[in-house]
């Protein structure tokens, strides 16, 4: 009684985080990116103060947090492996991005480089000379706290596309992703906030994969726009061009993840996150799957019911092929959750060296 009473009141602290998390969000980014400007020099240097804590301290104390109560909360009841590996690398990348890197750099948006094209350009605004975000923080941070930022932004990059030709897309979208993979690994157990956990259809999954290849021509839209202007072609509009691209991440990435943290699947933004679909052809290349065949299947279906993007791992496993879906994050979760260890995350590298990531 004793332990159902405490994995309750541990469910119940983890949901509230992640409302608490949710609503602050929703308050301090309203603040941030819409009355800052309006505001007294002394109100705005508070709100920006206020939007830096919040995103940094406050998001990787919660992880920390959360990722505790999580591994608590499931470890009874299943192997926590994968889980574990995922929950550890999202800990050490938001004490890298969030708290050690803007300490040693003194810039509190240190944030803002942790994602690499075509997530967004604002590395490419950077390089402009003539851009609002150029000229905003450059008295912030100086030309040396520019040079610095976009160094860790191509250090970023590399780490990210390089581990993810070795190790498939877990390692950015499970293990080191601070937008959505965080919030979908960490709190897991109590996504959705509200009502019983979803699946995504057939007819769900058809208008995802559309919504994918949009958003990621949007992106690349973005992308070469600042690419020519950083070429010295000449470019009109580039004020408006990097407001509509900030309001498509402030209403269709940001607030439609949270909505799906509230309403529908952890992973809603996956789906279709430009990143997401450049790394999944680059798992591709680097040979990422689940393989199924290590011991009999017996069919219990935990696999497909663990599955945060819907995948069907339950009818290739009944045949022993290989799963390799172009949606797979490489979260690790039918693998934790198949009680034969029939299944295993591979890709060639990892096959290779016989090591899980």
């Amino acid at each position: 009684m004793k332990s159902t009473e405490n994995a309750s009141l541990e469910l119940k602290l983890l949901k509230s985080i992640l409302w608490v998390y949710i609503i602050l969000c929703i308050i301090i980014a309203g603040l941030n990116f819409g009355y800052v400007s309006r505001a007294t020099p002394a109100v705005a240097a508070f709100i920006t103060w206020l939007w830096g804590f919040y995103e940094n301290w406050v998001k990787t104390i919660f992880i920390v947090i959360g990722s505790f109560l999580t591994l608590r909360i499931i470890g009874s009841s299943q192997r926590t492996a994968m889980r574990k590996r995922n929950l550890i690398g999202l800990i050490l990348m938001a004490l890298v991005v969030h708290i050690l890197g803007p300490l040693l750099l003194n810039n509190n948006e240190l944030y803002f480089f942790a994602m690499p094209l075509p997530w967004s350009t604002i590395p490419l605004q950077l390089l402009d000379t003539g851009s609002a975000f150029y000229l905003k923080y450059l008295p912030i941070f100086g030309l040396t706290g520019i040079s610095l930022a976009l160094t860790v932004y191509l250090i970023i990059t590399i780490v990210v596309f390089a581990g993810t030709l070795l190790f498939g897309r877990r390692w950015q979208c499970s293990m080191l992703c601070l937008f959505n993979g965080f919030a979908a690994e960490v709190f897991d157990p109590v996504i959705p906030l509200i009502g019983k956990k979803k699946k995504v259809k057939a007819k769900g999954l058809k208008i995802f994969s559309f919504l994918r290849w949009i958003f990621f021509a949007l992106a690349l839209c973005f992308t070469f726009y600042w690419i020519l202007i950083l070429l010295g072609m000449p470019m009109v509009y580039s004020d408006v061009i990097a407001k509509i691209e900030n309001y498509k991440y402030l209403t269709t990435e940001l607030l439609m993840a949270m909505f799906f943290w509230i309403a529908f699947v952890g992973r809603g933004y996956c789906y279709y996150c430009p990143l997401g679909t450049v790394l999944g052809l680059v798992g591709k290349i680097a040979g990422q799957r689940i393989n199924t065949n290590l011991t009999n299947c017996i069919q219990c279906g935990r696999c497909n019911a663990a599955c945060p993007m819907s995948i069907d791992i339950k009818s290739s496993a009944k045949k022993g092929s290989e799963v390799s879906e172009f949606r797979c994050v490489g979260c690790g979760h039918c693998v934790d959750s198949c009680p034969q260890k029939t299944l295993a995350y591979a890709t060639r590298f990892l096959e290779k060296e016989k090591y899980q990531p």
